[in-house]
């Protein structure tokens, strides 16, 4: 069983690394072509970032692995905003922007209740037609819904940061000439592709070697390998006390996950869902209405290191549930 976990490994290296190979080689050719670093950050670097989530699910989705498909997205969701910001809010106390209190928390924790609604629409309003123990699915009609919600998330980031100061704009992006550009970005989604196959195929051998099923590790896992480049953002950020970052990132990821993963995912090849995942969104919607309130009391609009650590002993006690209940 050595073996397979070492593969699952790799998988993660190649994927992360893929998804760094695309970035970098899309944002030189952007570059390169006159688009800003605020399109390109908005853009190219927030693809990027979630592609390690978007290449597993889908994955997971084509092969039949439904709990995988769908527990890397809800558990993702769940590590970024009870791990990394405990994490991160540990390292430093997280100061937001009004917009990401007043708009971005309420929005992600929109995204999460029309998620929980659209798969449990058969178990509300009649029945579904898959077979227990899928109550639902999340068809190509839901994954319209969701992908619209993601075009009106990106409509409202571009105005939000048209309003920043004057916009250009972070970080240098390194330049490459063309053929090394579009090199990068081929080599990128081959590796995106290959480690995603491998960290999908291994992870399902592991569980079902250890009896362990494919929702379990899906939201575990799965869910922790494919945020680690959001994890590694967000404590850097709060390390450099660069808290709009740190908190901009999980947020952002969460309802990136949800509206435009998820969307797209189901558009390719609709997935059935299985109830028994209701409590972990449920979860994720308690958590993100936890963060709201941490965010209007004593410090507003800041996430002090005891509510920090609050959230990260959460997760932890959420993992022991997971595991046993299994």
């Amino acid at each position: 069983m050595l073996y397979p976990i070492l593969l699952l490994l790799v998988g993660f290296v190649i994927l992360i690394k893929g998804a760094d190979f695309l970035v970098n080689g899309a944002s030189s050719a952007a570059k390169k072509n006159g688009i800003s670093n605020l399109a390109i950050g908005l853009t190219v670097v927030a693809f990027g970032t979630s592609m390690p989530e978007l290449v597993v699910s889908l994955l997971s989705a084509l092969e039949g692995k439904n709990d995988a498909s769908f527990g890397n997205v809800i558990g993702s969701n769940n590590f970024n905003l009870l791990f990394i910001l405990g994490i991160a809010g540990a390292i430093y106390p997280l100061v937001v922007q009004r917009n990401t209190v007043k708009y971005e928390v309420p929005l992600s924790l929109v995204a999460a209740f029309v998620l929980f609604i659209l798969v449990n629409d058969g178990l509300l309003f009649g029945s579904t037609g898959f077979e227990a123990p899928y109550g639902g699915s999340l068809s190509r009609w839901d994954a319209a819904i969701l992908l619209l919600f993601f075009a009106g998330f990106l409509v409202y980031i571009y105005r939000t940061m048209r309003t920043t100061a004057d916009l250009e704009e972070g970080d240098p992006i390194k330049l490459y000439s063309t053929p090394i550009s579009m090199l990068m970005i081929l080599a990128g989604l081959a590796m995106l592709i290959y480690g995603g196959k491998l960290v999908v195929d291994n992870a399902i051998e592991i569980a079902h070697h250890y009896g362990l099923s494919e929702k379990l590790i899906g939201l575990t896992i799965l869910a922790a390998g494919t945020s680690l480049p959001e994890l590694a953002t967000s404590c850097v950020a709060a390390y450099r006390k660069n808290t709009d970052i740190a908190i901009g990132n999980v947020v952002g990821s969460n309802i990136f996950n949800i509206f435009f993963i998820l969307g797209l995912t189901a558009f390719v090849h609709p997935i059935p869902y299985n109830p028994a995942m209701n409590f972990d969104l449920q979860v994720l919607m308690a958590s993100t209405v936890l963060l709201m309130i941490f965010m209007f009391t004593l410090n507003t609009r800041k996430l002090d290191r005891w509510e920090a650590l609050l959230m990260l002993g959460a997760y932890f006690a959420y993992t022991a549930y997971l595991v046993a209940i299994d």
